[in-house]
């Protein structure tokens, strides 16, 4: 895995940097902050824009990179809160935030869903009192098991980022590959092919919509979210067939969610291929145990993350991540978002 450990110049260059522009924006979600963020990202030391530029352009194996040394101030930011609809931190950690931003930045433009956490794009990933047993990123009880973000919709992110804000129980993300020597030509071979089915997860169905959004739902904006989730719904009762592996066969890319995926009576062959995929990343899984002020990034298309089952106190000090989606190119998203610029997918 590749590491980047800034020095203290380097913090002290980056936090000069980050005032400066948390004094134009109240919001990383501000439209103006998300188109204007690449630009500043060019601003960011030079070590730290060699690093993702050649994690970005090379590609290497695993898929996954950290930035550590940023200091947290975990009484600065606040405690842990309760529901990612709260978003209590939204200035106390506006300057950590803006730092995530511009570092996915050098990888991509960063989006979001209208399906997901109320449109927003920063993420919390925390522990909710009474998702304990689900497969998401607020669930905490069951193990979440490993896949690719987003894997069922063809929107879907390039890179996922990870910008750990607290985690006092060493709480493991654990992440993953396949090594394509390790599999039969066969099996290769019907990855390849569109005989699978990948169902959204249920981060994306509209009972997860806060009722802060659901309360001051404009009529336009209404019919846009409700949009959204029919799509999500058609998605979940018809799934189109589509290949696991895409890209060269010598360096497949992929794209997989084995927990929202059907069991293919009809079609032996495919099952046993999805198997051995299944048994070959479950045998490369490892634990990252992510610190406060690391930053963590995980090409989409080649490593499945999850995360170990752990015990919640709601006493606001457990874990609490921050989580960005990058696409290298907005274009091909274009018909599922409202404008050029917009960065919500529907």
């Amino acid at each position: 895995m590749l590491r980047l450990e800034l020095s203290d110049n380097e913090v002290s260059s980056i936090k000069a940097l980050i005032t400066e522009i948390a004094a134009g924006y109240e919001s990383v979600e501000s439209v103006d902050f998300l188109n204007d963020a690449c630009l500043y990202a060019h601003e960011l030391p030079w070590r730290v824009r060699s690093f993702l530029n050649d994690f970005r352009l090379k590609e290497p194996h695993p898929g996954v990179c950290v930035i550590s040394g940023y200091p947290i101030n975990l009484s600065a930011i606040g405690a842990t809160p309760p529901h990612w609809k709260l978003r209590s931190d939204a200035r106390n950690s506006l300057h950590e935030q803006i730092l995530f931003i511009l570092h996915g930045s050098l990888l991509g433009d960063p989006i979001g869903w209208v399906t997901q956490q109320d449109g927003h794009i920063v993420h919390d990933v925390l522990p909710i009192k009474g998702n304990e047993n689900e497969q998401m990123g607020t669930g905490s009880e069951q193990l979440l098991w490993w896949h690719t973000e987003d894997a069922f919709h063809p929107y879907r992110a390039d890179y996922i980022g990870f910008f750990c804000l607290r985690n006092p129980d060493n709480i493991a993300t654990t992440i993953g590959g396949v090594d394509v020597e390790k599999m039969e030509a066969s099996h290769i071979r019907v990855l390849f092919e569109p005989r699978f089915t990948i169902r959204p997860d249920e981060s994306h169905q509209e009972r997860n919509e806060s009722d802060l959004r659901k309360g001051r739902r404009q009529s336009g904006e209404q019919d846009t979210i409700n949009e959204a989730y029919e799509k999500i719904k058609a998605m979940s009762a018809n799934p189109e067939k589509i290949s696991v592996f895409f890209g060269s066969p010598d360096a497949p890319y992929l794209r997989i969610d084995p927990y929202f995926m059907d069991p293919l009576d009809d079609d032996p062959e495919a099952q046993q291929a999805l198997d051995a995929l299944i048994a070959r990343i479950d045998e490369s899984l490892t634990d990252l145990v992510l610190q406060p002020g690391d930053f963590c990034f995980i090409d989409n298309y080649t490593v499945v993350h999850g995360r170990k089952p752990f015990k919640a106190r709601y006493d606001g000090g457990d874990r609490w991540i921050k989580r960005i989606c990058m696409a290298r190119d907005l274009r091909k998203s274009r018909q599922a978002r409202l404008s050029r610029i917009a960065r919500l997918i529907m």
